[in-house]
């Protein structure tokens, strides 16, 4: 796991290029187009660094720890030799890695990243696929390297926990956003809302289903609470739409059970 270049210096590129440096397996070299950026990830393992093509070190292993649309482009940019390349995107298919890539891989982490955050990998499930065995060994020699047992997800399926993940974490952390907005307009500071957000999500880990913890006027189709909610928001459109349509699906979702 030595012989490892990862490609990139975003969220995922610091967090992946810290946890291998802590479990003793520093990558060999850090490749990115940012410089200043690609720098700052090499300096945690102490290693090389490069933004120029014809510097890119020979290894085992190349891991795009990039954006999705940049992953075609990019590795049919670079000589990659017959190492493994893997891309770490939820909805990239494995083909969208070019023919020059001889031995195609999937490692996909389901965690949000934060440049600067420690993450133990132990506790998060990681989605791996691959062209061939090698690629396989390869994805599961660095799930090993970070202390994780990962499953085999064909790229249809992984599209779709994606998405899911998304709603998960994405949207929610949106809502988060609007939560702080409005309890700004009642003179408020956000702190008020984090035991509220602490206690939901430990709600949801705890059932078999978050269906089985939903609260709030949707669930009980309280039509006085919801108007009064949407008259407030009569100057945020947008908010209100999203009110409405929420509400609406939560109701509805509420009678299946």
């Amino acid at each position: 796991m030595t012989d490892t270049v990862i490609i990139g210096s975003g969220n995922l590129a610091w967090v992946i290029t810290d946890a291998l440096t802590r479990r003793g397996y520093p990558p060999k070299q850090i490749f990115a187009r940012n410089t200043a950026d690609g720098i700052k990830v090499a300096s945690i393992a102490g290693c090389a660094f490069a933004s120029d093509p014809a510097a890119l070190q020979t290894a085992g292993l190349y891991i795009l720890a990039v954006s999705d649309r940049a992953i075609p482009s990019l590795a049919s940019s670079l000589d990659f030799g017959d190492a493994v390349v893997a891309h770490t995107a939820g909805s990239t298919a494995l083909s969208a890695l070019p023919g020059n890539v001889k031995h195609k891989g999937v490692f996909y982490p389901l965690q949000t990243f934060t440049k600067g955050r420690e993450i133990d990998f132990s506790g998060i499930p990681v989605f791996i696929e691959g062209s061939d065995e090698m690629a396989l060994s390869a994805m599961r020699e660095l799930a090993e390297a970070l202390g994780t047992e990962p499953q085999l997800l064909e790229s249809e399926k992984r599209a779709v926990l994606h998405a899911a993940a998304v709603f998960a974490c994405n949207f929610t952390n949106y809502m988060y956003t609007v939560g702080e907005e409005l309890a700004a307009d009642a003179g408020l500071d956000f702190g008020v809302l984090k035991p509220l957000i602490t206690e939901t999500a430990a709600k949801a880990v705890a059932a078999a289903s978050p269906l089985e913890t939903q609260t709030g006027p949707a669930i009980r189709n309280d039509f006085q609470t919801k108007s009064l909610h949407c008259e407030l928001l009569r100057e945020k459109p947008d908010l209100k739409n999203i009110y409405i349509n929420l509400s609406k699906s939560i109701w509805e979702t509420s009678k299946k059970i």
